[in-house]
Formats: structure tokens, C-alpha cells, sequence
């Protein structure tokens, strides 16, 4: 089995089928039925996924599988928060406090770190199940 811990720029469907654990005829049903997953293709014409769409494909899991949203209700739910230009790892954190600024208005970047290390984390548990 491939090491799935190095990270990459690009996935194939058949990687993010055995990443996600979610067959690759629903990978591409989802890319019919929420706009926000829209892998580029290659020359060849097949999909090329980032790791910014294997968390959104993770997020939908979620809210289908786990939450039990319908299609129509995780629909709405990403459209919420793609107006509020909200991104997927916000959306999994829920964070209900305000976030802390500096005193030249920008984010603190000790907190930025932490939210990086928490996806880093939640990702690296999810390959650990997968081996």
C-alpha cells in the first residue's frame, strides 16, 4: 500500500477514493450535485483533486453520512458558508469565540499556527485509520 502521509499537490480519484473512504461513482455524483467540488482535469481529462478538495469531500461526508443532512440540506449549508467566505476548516472547528487581533487589526498569528496544526492533526489521524 502507498504511504498516504506525504502530502501532495494533486490526487487522483482512485487516491481520494482510498483517502476518503467513499467510492469514485460518488465522488463524481457529489461534483454533480455541489457546485463547491469541481476537481481541474488533467490533459488527459482526468480529475486532479487538492487537498483543498479532499477536505471539502470529507466536510460533505460529514454532513451526509454522519450528520444525516439530505443533499439539498448540505447544499445549503455550504452555500451559507460560502457566502459568509468562510473556509471548510473553519466550518469543522465551529468556533463560537471571536477571533483574537493584534493591535494593527490583524489575526493573531499564534492562533492562525494552532488552527493550522489542528487540521494537520485531524488529517494525519484520518491516514492513520486508513492504514
Amino acid at each position: 500500500m502507498r504511504d498516504l502521509s506525504i502530502k501532495k499537490l494533486y490526487y487522483s480519484i482512485s487516491e481520494v477514493s482510498k483517502i476518503t473512504d467513499i467510492e469514485q461513482y460518488v465522488l463524481r455524483y457529489w461534483e454533480t450535485e455541489f457546485e463547491q467540488l469541481n476537481p481541474q482535469k488533467n490533459r488527459a481529462g482526468n480529475r486532479i483533486y487538492t487537498n483543498k478538495d479532499i477536505r471539502l469531500i470529507l466536510y460533505i461526508k460529514e454532513l451526509l453520512r454522519e450528520k444525516k443532512y439530505t443533499i439539498e440540506g448540505a447544499k445549503k449549508i455550504l452555500e451559507d458558508y460560502e457566502q459568509n467566505k468562510k473556509p471548510i476548516v473553519e466550518i469543522k472547528e465551529k468556533k463560537s469565540e471571536p477571533e483574537q487581533e493584534t493591535s494593527n487589526g490583524q489575526e493573531d498569528k499564534g492562533t492562525l499556527l494552532k488552527e493550522d496544526l489542528k487540521e494537520i492533526k485531524s488529517v494525519l489521524k484520518l491516514l492513520l485509520t486508513k492504514l
